[in-house]
């Protein structure tokens, strides 16, 4: 099964994207966009830019995990992953966007 975007709109009304991994796992969480239109852009932002190694930064939180941002080129932050136990869980993680947000598709569910 491909990587699939669910575009959906959350508790506060604001739309929001998450990337699904082939196995139903969710790889990829954006920000509120107050238009599904700005929802879309950062959808294709995800597709445009994971293919590049240097819009993905690693980051490790307070609490000793790992997790990464998608950036854009102009720097904005278009999506976050989930925490990850160890660096190398991470960095699978990153290579799982980079496979699987080129093709995915969109499950409209606003």
């Amino acid at each position: 099964m491909a990587g699939k975007f669910e575009c959906y709109k959350d508790k506060a009304g604001e739309f929001r994207f998450r990337l699904k991994a082939g196995n139903g796992e969710t790889i990829l969480s954006s920000e509120g966009y107050k238009t599904k239109a700005s929802c879309k852009n950062g959808i294709a932002s995800v597709q445009k830019n994971c293919s590049n190694p240097d819009c993905f930064e690693k980051k490790t939180t307070s609490s000793g995990k790992f997790r990464f941002n998608l950036k854009s080129t102009n720097g904005q932050v278009v999506g976050t992953s989930q925490s990850y136990a160890s660096e190398s869980a991470c960095a699978n993680g990153m290579k799982s966007v980079a496979s699987s947000a080129p093709g995915a598709s969109i499950d409209d569910q606003t």
